[in-house]
């Protein structure tokens, strides 16, 4: 086979496996996604989140998009950020159980909802070439859970409802309508210890081998110095040897 049919097939297959890439990522961004900007929330901290909510009907466009939030997590605080033409409600609800944050606090009332209804001329347009991002900041976030699962529902102008609350097997396998989910970073302050342990342990050691080294540094300007004194008195002596008598050459008699 030529070369030039070698490059041509591989760029075929190039080409392939780009579009194949390409449709695979469509069809993910298709879904109800929570996501952040930065770096992940932290357990126990407070965060923002945004739901990235994309149209799906041909003929309909997105008019109110609902998450749930779990009474559990016992979020006590949430903000939502202003969208221009839509409208959003949050619901508190008492706990059954108050829910102790990692600072000690006792929750008794929890953030359970949000919904966002669009207005008049606002909504996701129809067909999938728009979306919209509906934005959160709240916590205190649990410290006892490795992420967080937000249970979504899209509601379009022609009464369609669609519910994203599928929660993703363990085997990692998507399901049709997953539940939007957030992974949570490490509680601030876990690794300072360990961090911190390290740089005394090589502070502490630093003294032992600058006093190593200044020790034989100490030695090595003794031995130096006596080398000098030794050769400044050589020389002392010898200034001192009387001449040589007039007439006289040293060695004849």
């Amino acid at each position: 086979m030529s070369r030039h049919h070698v490059f041509q097939r591989a760029g075929v297959l190039a080409a392939t496996v780009g579009a194949a890439g390409l449709l695979g990522a469509g069809i993910a961004s298709a879904h109800v996604t929570a996501n952040v900007y930065g770096a992940q929330p932290a357990k126990g901290g407070y965060g923002a989140i945004f739901f990235r909510v994309p149209n799906e009907e041909a003929n309909a466009g997105t008019v109110k998009v609902e998450v749930d939030l779990k009474p559990e997590y016992g979020i006590g605080s949430l903000r939502t950020k202003p969208i221009p033409g839509w409208t959003a409600e949050v619901t508190t609800s008492p706990l059954a159980q108050p829910v102790t944050t990692a600072s000690g606090t006792k929750i008794t009332k929890a953030v359970t909802k949000v919904v966002w209804t669009a207005q008049p001329g606002s909504k996701i347009a129809a067909g999938s070439t728009e979306f919209q991002e509906f934005e959160i900041s709240a916590g205190p976030l649990p410290s006892n859970v490795d992420q967080l699962e937000f249970p979504a529902i899209q509601t379009y102008e022609d009464g369609k409802v669609v519910q994203w609350n599928q929660p993703t097997p363990a085997n990692g396998a998507e399901p049709e309508h997953p539940a939007p989910v957030v992974k949570l970073a490490a509680a601030p302050g876990d690794g300072d210890h360990a961090a911190m342990t390290a740089t005394t342990s090589s502070t502490e050691a630093a003294p032992s081998s600058s006093d190593t080294t200044a020790r034989w540094l100490g030695g090595a300007g003794l031995i130096v110095g006596a080398l000098g004194l030794g050769v400044g008195a050589g020389a002392i002596l010898r200034s001192r040897r009387p001449a040589a008598a007039p007439g006289k050459t040293e060695g004849n008699e």
